[in-house]
């Protein structure tokens, strides 16, 4: 069964403000892939999943239409403000029933969202409306940040990071299970078509204040479900945090910019050409 998450105003404003969508030459990487596969030019592309629709825009430039869906009002509802392009839309949608006809879709992406879907279904359904030669892209990223400061030592900063991440490590909903990543994975081994792709290890690097690093990592669904049960806990562990990270790098604004470094992971398929 699919898991609703992330459904509120302030976290899809949330999700706009601090969380950033994959580089422009990861997605490039994604579009080589569905080029080689599939001449242009493209017609649809859905990203499923899409929040407050970060990572959909970037889709724009390459497709004569774009749609982002999202199961929940408050995403959409942001995915809309913020967005300009004239050939996207957004509409309130299920992963596990996709209103598309069959055989109608050139790209279907999901970034970091297919964890929390009923898997099976949604893959049938992609199966479903993507067209022949069509492609699927499920992209994620690992929770452990990586940070970066000048003159000072990375190891000291990431091994920081990865114990915040820790300290809300047992609030994980259990459909994700500690290794997310391992449903990526099994995706991979069990889509039929031969022509597939798994990547990992794929780094994003982007500058932000420190104010915005914490501000990223507590828009993960780990970090509310702590602050649901725990708000006091939830702050103090923020708080303790950006105390370390500032007495390690020997400043005292928030406003410091350290680099944020990102390790992706994803799957690329194609459907087959119909007989």
């Amino acid at each position: 069964m699919p898991y609703r998450q992330f459904e509120g105003k302030e976290q899809a404003s949330s999700y706009w403000k601090y969380r950033f969508p994959p580089s422009d030459h990861l997605i490039q990487q994604l579009l080589e892939f569905l080029e080689k596969q599939k001449g242009g030019p493209y017609e649809l592309a859905v990203d499923v999943g899409c929040g407050p629709g970060r990572g959909t825009v970037l889709l724009a430039k390459h497709f004569a239409s774009v749609v982002g869906l999202d199961v929940s009002p408050a995403q959409i509802e942001v995915a809309l403000q913020r967005s300009k392009e004239p050939n996207i839309t957004f509409r309130q949608s299920v992963a596990e029933e996709l209103p598309f006809a069959d055989s109608s879709v050139d790209l279907v992406t999901s970034m970091s969202a297919f964890h929390w879907f009923d898997q099976p279904r949604f893959l049938q359904e992609v199966h479903r409306v993507l067209k022949p030669r069509g492609c699927l892209v499920l992209l994620c990223y690992h929770y452990a940040l990586d940070l970066n400061y000048p003159n000072c030592c990375s190891h000291t900063l990431s091994q920081i990071s990865k114990e915040f991440t820790d300290g809300f490590q047992s609030h994980r909903h259990p459909h994700v299970g500690l290794d997310h990543k391992k449903s990526y994975k099994d995706a991979y081994d069990a889509i039929p078509y031969p022509v597939k792709e798994w990547h990992e290890k794929v780094l994003v690097k982007r500058t932000m204040t420190l104010s915005n690093y914490i501000g990223l990592e507590e828009t993960c669904g780990d970090y509310q479900a702590l602050l649901r049960d725990d708000p006091q806990k939830a702050t103090k562990l923020s708080q303790d945090i950006a105390q370390r990270l500032m007495s390690v790098m020997g400043v005292t604004s928030m406003e410091t910019e350290v680099e944020v470094v990102q390790t992706y992971f994803y799957v690329v398929a194609c459907k087959p050409q119909e007989e």
